[in-house]
């Protein structure tokens, strides 16, 4: 049921953990504004040491924002808001425009936060946007290619580089709400006009959300998406469970499944785990298509395979069924800067974080004359996995009969959840944490959210 009047007292922010602050996300727009003045009143009243800053990003898409930024700063002037501006610079895309400003925005409210030892974002999105999501998504045919995950809309909090926690504490509070309490505070906002312009997809979708024939489309959305959000939460559970189960990682880069997991009784949950590790082994940060996954895990009930998706090789053998990184596709060899993302599998830690490191795949050749442990695993899948690992370009030339191993003198290679490792939505944070576990990488902070029970 919609929240039409609002409890604006700190119930709204009571669950969420202020203690090192926050940075909120302030357009100048109803929503963005009307969350900072209420998230003010709740820290004046539970946390008046929690520091507060106001980011406004000018995109400079439009003539007009620099003056909203101005007016967002005088408000934060007065009520003693610490508030920067920062700039989308750069050449903009000419396709994809509104996903890109997105990235844009997160990006440089991650880097405002950090530049400040804040590792909370909190932004202003509404009930409204929750269900223009939703629809939007199921009307791109989402609920088909991908079992519905798209259809669970924004989730209450996620993780944006495996490092900050993006948090939404007004998704259950309509827009006009906001816009209501504004008034009685004698505040006033800015409207963006690419809001009313349809040739964007979702003003064209909140067109039909407006007036009373729109309210029980609203409804409606918003109950798909709860409903879709706990299904999502639940099919994460039990494919982390199946994980731990039945995966393992004999060597870096490789991961085995056990047999079992075929017959394990539940296949919805055990093709979306096996999408998540395809997603992990090939360093592709979108989950494999629905249709090609099944089909994919019905010819691995059939018997045994060798087939590739997702830049995975899919090995089905006697000894289990093995996933790694197929050798096409792999980066030329180049300078890679310290806390790059390698292949979208492997961030980079210089030993000296000065200057760059030719980094290259360690190749089929260094491979072979690797000495690798012979136990239960095939040593080729060993060598094949170790081979489309990051090396130092002279361990990977250097003669001989014993090279250097990937993991060489100079960098660190640590392993990343590839499918969460830029957004990482609440929902998912059970399989998150079972392939992080998995494979080798870093723990995921805390949940800011008391009380919250995904994962």
């Amino acid at each position: 049921m919609l929240d039409t009047e609002p409890d604006f007292s700190t119930s709204l922010f009571s669950h969420i953990d202020f203690s090192n602050g926050a940075v909120a996300a302030v357009s100048g727009g109803s929503d963005s504004t009307a969350l900072l003045l209420l998230l003010k009143q709740h820290l004046d009243k539970t946390a008046p040491s929690a520091r507060l800053l106001a980011v406004t990003v000018d995109h400079g898409l439009r003539q007009g924002s620099a003056d909203e930024a101005r007016a967002v700063a005088k408000l934060c002037a007065e009520r003693g808001i610490a508030h920067r501006v920062l700039a989308w610079s750069g050449e903009k895309p000419s396709t994809g425009l509104p996903a890109a400003a997105r990235e844009a925005r997160y990006r440089l409210l991650a880097s405002a936060a950090r530049a400040e030892g804040i590792g909370l974002i909190v932004t202003g999105h509404t009930s409204d946007d929750q269900a223009e999501t939703a629809l939007m998504r199921r009307d791109r045919g989402d609920a088909a290619r991908d079992a519905g995950r798209g259809l669970a809309g924004m989730a209450p909090a996620t993780l944006h580089e495996w490092r900050d926690w993006i948090v939404r504490p007004l998704l259950g509070i309509r827009r006009s709400a906001l816009r209501d309490f504004l008034r009685r505070q004698q505040v006033g906002w800015a409207e963006d006009p690419t809001n009313a312009d349809e040739a964007f997809e979702r003003p064209r979708i909140r067109a039909t959300l407006a007036g009373e024939a729109g309210a029980q489309r609203m409804t409606d959305a918003l109950a798909l998406a709860a409903q879709e959000a706990d299904a999502r939460t639940r099919l994460g559970a039990e494919a982390a469970c199946l994980i731990e189960r039945f995966a393992s990682q004999p060597a870096s880069g490789l991961i085995r499944l056990d047999p079992a997991l075929l017959s394990a009784g539940d296949d919805r949950a055990a093709v979306y785990a096996l999408r998540i590790l395809l997603a992990t082994s090939g360093g592709i940060a979108f989950l494999p298509d629905q249709a090609r996954s099944e089909a994919l895990f019905a010819r691995l009930k059939a018997g045994f395979l060798c087939a590739t998706l997702s830049r995975t090789v899919v090995d089905f053998r006697r000894a289990g069924i093995f996933l790694r990184r197929e050798m096409r596709g792999l980066p030329a060899a180049a300078a890679v800067v310290d806390a790059a993302i390698w292949d979208g599998r492997r961030q980079i830690t210089l030993n000296d974080a000065n200057g760059a490191l030719l980094i290259a795949p360690f190749g089929t050749v260094a491979a072979k004359r690797l000495a690798v442990d012979r136990g239960e695993t095939p040593p080729s899948l060993m060598r094949a996995a170790l081979s489309a690992e990051p090396a130092l370009l002279q361990a990977v030339e250097k003669a001989g009969p014993a090279p250097d191993r990937p993991a060489s003198q100079g960098f660190a290679a640590s392993p990343v959840v590839a499918p969460f490792a830029r957004f990482l939505p609440s929902f998912d944070l059970a399989p998150a944490r079972a392939v992080a576990g998995l494979i080798g990488a870093a723990p995921l902070p805390a949940l800011p959210l008391r009380g919250h029970s995904a994962g």
